[in-house]
């Protein structure tokens, strides 16, 4: 009996044990985490929003199934009390973007995980909001991300551009007038190959605060556009951008 006895709790044991699950994981933890680095600045006479796409869901686990983004916009007049930024009810659909369909325009880039895209939608004397929330391909929704606002401000002058091809760098001089608004910080230099659309990011990671700038590592026999925006700091410490300067095309010269 006592024999039989063990056999039959070993039985149930390795059942057990056979059948045990991981730990619970409740459907709301399967959504994805807010996107992040969600920034908004001025750009010429439109906003500029960047961010970067989730890659988790709530739980840690990697997420495979990400469908897209939909992105939240409020506007409001600048100086005016602040909205809360918790509710939701005065965000309007800006722009859902499904993420396995090619990019319609322009005005929306793709850099690796990171989106960058313009909203032209926009006024001076304005302050705009934006928020990010990640949907999966079977509709859930995750968190929205933390707000982003910037005020929409007279945009500097663009600065003039030269360009001085050497046979190994060409050589990029700015040019520009004091600004009448804000605080000088310098320069956010573009590059494109000719017939190419523009980028929406600058060649340069912090502004230009030189009069020059070298770039090297070009290829030879291809003929590169330069254009630049002027960078100016406004009182309440966000970085506005020009308008594009005007064009400027360089090839490497011949040793």
């Amino acid at each position: 009996m006592r024999i039989l006895a063990g056999l039959l709790l070993a039985t149930t044991l390795c059942f057990s044990a056979c059948g045990k699950k991981g730990p619970l994981i409740y459907p709301d933890m399967l959504t994805p985490v807010p996107a992040t680095a969600v920034t908004v600045n001025q750009t010429g006479r439109a906003m500029k929003l960047s961010f970067v796409l989730p890659q988790k869901d709530r739980a840690g686990r990697g997420l495979n199934n990400l469908a897209g983004v939909m992105i939240f916009k409020r506007a409001s007049t600048t100086g005016q009390a602040p909205g809360c930024n918790a509710c939701t009810a005065d965000f309007i659909l800006f722009r859902k973007m499904f993420l396995d369909l090619p990019l319609s325009d322009s005005a929306v880039q793709r850099y690796g995980n990171r989106i960058v895209l313009l909203d032209s939608d926009v006024r001076i004397g304005d302050d705009y909001t934006y928020t990010v929330t990640p949907f999966t391909k079977d509709a859930m929704e995750g968190q929205a991300s933390l707000p982003a606002k910037a005020a929409m401000v007279q945009p500097p002058s663009p600065p003039m551009l030269k360009a001085r091809a050497e046979p190994t760098e060409i050589q990029i001089a700015f040019s520009s007038p004091l600004p009448l608004h804000g605080k000088f910080i310098g320069y956010n230099l573009f590059r494109a190959v000719k017939g190419e659309e523009w980028p929406l990011v600058p060649l340069n990671r912090e502004p230009l605060a030189g009069k020059t700038y070298i770039d090297t590592g070009l290829g030879r026999y291809t003929s590169y556009v330069y254009a630049a925006r002027t960078v100016v700091m406004i009182a309440n410490g966000e970085l506005v951008e020009s308008e594009l300067s005007s064009e400027v095309v360089a090839q490497l010269a011949n040793e």
